[in-house]
């Protein structure tokens, strides 16, 4: 017999992780989604899974910095893929800047005489970065006398191991020996910054080592997830890399806005990766349509919690 819709039930001072439980309960439409998840997600880490995750869009200035930090902290991956523009935002408040609230309807000319960058409701001032040249430049310096030739991840390894915010992930990734690869990292400030520096310093950062590097964590990964947040290169990436691998990944979560009918990869099902070999055929799979900001705080409350 099937099972009945469960109806939700809140009450006074709810957990998440009871909160999650009324969802699982409904099972349906996304809070049976976001349940499921946050089953596969408690299942990866009673299974002791290696977890590759991918972090597309901009999480950092969307008020997620302190959420990867924990994730990081409490073991809740052990990869982590994103963009340049996280890594970005999250070392200029490492370095002492900040982002506003502010206003998605805006006057963009006015917010440039003001020196002011819009990431949809969030402004961004010109002075972090002016902050941020200023102090990645002579940490460029620094962690280039281990050695100019590097990836990605060694670069923001040496990178994290430098800074003093106990908020940053970069910091925390350092700390607990979590990779953290940023293989489109020419594509923001921090890729400008680094090759403003090359102009007249030694500095080589080599895309093809980490692609060896994440090849080399797949091959050897125990019973391997993936957790996907938005698309792009960061979960192409991450996805990619058990292409070589003798086997492919057990489990997967997908939080997403996108859509598959385009065909582009951030709105790809995950069932479509089973077609090339990155998720097994019987993976345990789940997206999850909607923002991450909403969604994934959810999930790891809840998945710590329980």
């Amino acid at each position: 017999m099937e099972k009945r819709v469960e109806h939700i039930e809140l009450k006074p001072r709810m957990r998440v992780d009871e909160f999650v439980k009324e969802m699982e309960k409904s099972g349906v439409f996304s809070a049976g989604r976001v349940a499921k998840a946050v089953e596969i997600y408690r299942e990866m880490l009673e299974a002791g899974s290696t977890i590759f995750m991918g972090v597309g869009g901009a999480v950092v200035p969307g008020g997620l910095r302190r959420v990867l930090t924990q994730v990081i902290n409490e073991r809740l991956t052990s990869v982590l893929v994103t963009t340049g523009a996280n890594v970005t935002h999250d070392l200029i408040e490492a370095f002492g800047g900040y982002h506003e609230r502010g206003e998605a309807l805006a006057d963009d000319v006015k917010l440039r005489e003001r020196g002011m960058s819009r990431i949809f409701d969030v402004y961004i001032p010109q002075s972090a970065f002016e902050l941020f040249e200023d102090r990645i430049q002579p940490m460029f310096a620094e962690v280039t006398k281990e050695g100019t030739r590097m990836s990605s991840a060694e670069l923001l390894r040496r990178i994290g191991s430098r800074l003093d915010d106990k908020n940053s992930f970069l910091k925390a990734a350092a700390e607990k020996n979590v990779p953290v690869f940023c293989p489109a990292i020419a594509d923001s400030i921090l890729g400008l910054q680094a090759w403003l520096y090359s102009q007249d310093h030694e500095l080589n950062i080599d895309c093809l080592r980490d692609v060896r590097e994440i090849v080399e964590l797949a091959y050897g990964a125990k019973k391997p997830g993936a957790v996907l947040l938005g698309g792009g290169v960061a979960k192409n990436f991450v996805l990619q890399s058990m292409l070589l691998a003798p086997q492919a990944f057990e489990y997967a979560i997908q939080i997403t806005m996108d859509r598959p009918e385009p065909g582009g990869l951030s709105g790809a099902t995950l069932e479509e990766a089973k077609s090339w070999g990155k998720l097994a055929p019987r993976a345990k799979i789940v997206t999850v349509i909607g923002d991450v900001t909403v969604i994934f705080p959810m999930i790891v409350a809840a998945v710590l919690k329980g």
